[in-house]
């Protein structure tokens, strides 16, 4: 008897449809297990695992059997322990143990201890929405991803302890409730933070920038010395970002869950994703990739931000291949049996010290570098990378004898309300742009039409360009920010103060490369 039901292969951070066919005749030789399909090491071990599960669940067919698993398409490479549960279910339909005639009509996914308890997998969210695509209206799943997989809106999630508890609801004799989440209520109720702004003091400038970075979405460089509040402004950028939609929400959770990082008790993500990996870090860790293929930093940070502390600490490999996925928004991986892409939209802001010592310009410490040793740490950032980092700033400590003279600062909520505004004024602009949604994203051909210059504006930027020897892509992008300038103040045309300001924000486009 042959039995059949649905799954999914992970793809970059899609899934592809898997139909799982079960095969099982009596034979007069000893028991037979194969799975065919393109397995890895961990699906065949499934064939060991599926038939003790089903040994202890009190299952016990009365002969020899062979049993063939195929698991289609064929060239399609099948990973991972999360073909466990369909197998065994199919498996049991062939020998009558499950009544249920429909079950081509479910989609499964779970991982089977030798008890029979199914385990959590990872990837449940990108199999969920390929199994509704599919057109199935019911999926089994892990009580542990019961959640996760929820807020794939149109198909009943139904959670799954055991393998009796499949079988039961399988045949009708217990009935499950199915997961439900409203994914649009959870994201309203997701704006508040425990970092303000209101804790940094002084610091206007610096806040000004981000300011103008997260309202249209461009890259910033912070530079000062250690204890000057880098890491702590960046840490409340969060804050101040706009909230996620609800397709948003999906397309960052699908991620997480390829990744295999998504937490059981608040499965997907409501929140922008902020992300901080340590400057040993390796380029596979921030690209992605690997043996088994997964998504790097750019990936996990997509729609949210990824900080780079200590910018200049990184690995020079690891730096440079951040140039794709900052210009194009996505990552390709290539590997001699498939390619890959994944989604890397994200708001990049690294910090770091101007110097070896870290004390170059610094009012209160003396620095101990060299001319020639600066030169060469602030050259570990390359003009490739720093040309696509819209906004270079510098960040000076305030004296702590001034602190205690200084009230809180703006709260974080003053400061969103104008980024939204702001961010309001783009999405009417690019509504009728697909792929578009803030300034930082805006074609260079658009920005004639965009950046729609004042008289005294266009003589500004013939003196900037002149002043700074800008490249081709800086040049655009001081148009970008002057036009986030420009929307914050809730101006049509670009003014010659915004492109003034505009171009204080790359610093580090002086022809001597010193900060200054």
């Amino acid at each position: 008897m042959i039995a059949k039901c649905y799954s999914g292969a992970i793809y970059g951070v899609a899934a592809m449809p898997v139909e799982i066919e079960v095969n099982s005749h009596r034979t007069q030789e000893t028991n037979r297990f194969a799975i065919v399909g393109l397995p890895d090491t961990a699906v065949r071990e499934a064939k060991d695992r599926v038939m003790t599960a089903v040994m202890n669940s009190r299952f016990r067919p009365n002969s020899t059997l062979s049993v063939t698993v195929n698991l289609a398409p064929a060239d399609v490479r099948k990973e991972g322990p999360m073909y466990d549960l369909p197998i065994a279910l199919s498996f049991l339909r062939t020998l009558g143990f499950i009544k249920n005639e429909g079950l081509c009509d479910f989609g499964m996914v779970g991982e089977l201890a030798l008890s029979g308890e199914v385990r959590k997998t990872k990837a449940t969210i990108p199999i969920v929405m390929a199994m509704k695509a599919l057109g199935k209206k019911k999926m089994l799943v892990p009580i542990e991803n019961a959640k996760e997989a929820s807020i794939v809106d149109g198909i009943d999630v139904i959670p799954i302890h055991s393998l009796c508890e499949a079988v039961a609801y399988l045949n009708g004799e217990i009935d499950i409730t199915p997961t439900k989440t409203d994914l649009a209520r959870l994201i309203s109720g997701a704006s508040t933070y425990s970092d303000d702004f209101a804790d940094v003091k002084g610091q206007e400038s610096v806040k000004r920038a981000v300011e103008v970075a997260v309202a249209g979405g461009h890259n910033i460089l912070m530079i000062g010395s250690p204890g000057s509040g880098k890491t702590m402004i960046a840490r409340r950028v969060p804050s101040i970002l706009p909230p996620m939609s609800v397709a948003e929400a999906l397309e960052v959770s699908k991620i997480h869950s390829v990744a295999g990082i998504s937490k059981t008790t608040n499965p997907f993500l409501i929140s922008r994703p902020f992300r901080a990996p340590h400057h040993t870090v390796s380029s596979v860790g921030l690209l992605g990739g690997g043996p088994h293929a997964t998504p790097g930093e750019v990936s996990l940070a997509h729609r949210g931000v990824l900080f780079l502390d200590e910018f200049a600490e990184f690995p020079r490999t690891a730096l440079e291949v951040l140039r794709q996925p900052l210009e194009d928004g996505h990552v390709n991986i290539s590997r001699a049996a498939a390619a890959y892409q994944y989604p890397s939209r994200f708001m990049l802001i690294a910090a770091m010290n101007p110097c070896p010592c870290g004390y170059y310009n610094d009012p209160t410490h003396e620095c101990r570098c060299s001319q020639l040793q600066i030169l060469r740490y602030q050259q570990r950032i390359s003009g490739p990378l720093l040309d696509r980092i819209d906004i270079q700033t510098g960040v000076s400590a305030v004296p702590p004898r001034e602190l205690d003279g200084l009230g809180r600062g703006e709260p974080s909520a003053a400061i969103r309300a104008r980024v939204l505004q702001a961010r309001e004024i783009q999405r009417r602009r690019y509504r009728e742009m697909p792929g578009l949604s803030t300034n930082a994203e805006a074609k260079s051909r658009d920005l004639v039409d965009i950046c729609r210059l004042s008289t005294a504006g266009r003589d500004e930027v013939r003196r900037t360009i002149d002043a700074l020897k800008l490249s081709a892509r800086a040049y655009d992008r001081i148009l970008r920010v002057a036009r986030t300038i420009a929307d914050l103040a809730g101006r049509e045309s670009v003014e010659q103060s915004d492109i003034f300001e505009a171009a204080s924000y790359r610093r580090l486009d002086h022809e001597n490369g010193f900060w200054l």
